[in-house]
């Protein structure tokens, strides 16, 4: 990588910083270290008590970055395949398949927010780690990628 083209790469992640302290006061050291993870290409794990404003800054890191945002409530009967899809009765009284958190956004999932991650079991936390570290997850005989997650 030239010099220039890293100096263009720190003008974008200064914006995005900039942007998001915008939305977010008193963060800018987190906001500093989340830009670096996604620069990175790396994950982040945000700890806050509620009403911290972990909800207002990956909304607001979401629409800096142009991705898709999705959030889950982590709990305890919380399944893998409800990251997945979701399953229901339609209005026509037969069963029916929607894509789930995960899938909704498609490629443009930038920020996968997992709240309470702590309550959910192993095997959520096992499919999660493989859609983090290969970004890719097969569903409905196809491949799905997330380039941007």
């Amino acid at each position: 990588m030239s010099d220039r083209q890293l100096a263009d790469w720190r003008q974008h992640a200064l914006k995005l910083e900039s942007e998001v302290n915008k939305v977010v006061v008193g963060q800018s050291n987190s906001i500093r270290l989340i830009t670096t993870s996604i620069f990175a290409r790396g994950h982040v794990l945000l700890e806050g008590d509620v009403g911290v404003g972990k909800t207002t800054l990956l909304r607001a890191i979401a629409r800096g970055v142009g991705g898709a945002y999705q959030r889950i409530e982590g709990t305890i009967d919380l399944m893998p395949n409800d990251l997945v899809y979701h399953t229901y009765l339609g209005e026509d009284g037969k069963p029916h398949v929607s894509p789930g958190p995960i899938l909704e956004a498609g490629e443009d999932l930038s920020i996968f927010f997992f709240n309470e991650i702590n309550r959910a079991r192993p095997q959520v936390h096992s499919l999660l780690l493989r859609v983090m570290a290969e970004r890719t997850l097969t569903a409905f005989n196809k491949e799905h990628y997330f380039p941007h997650m």
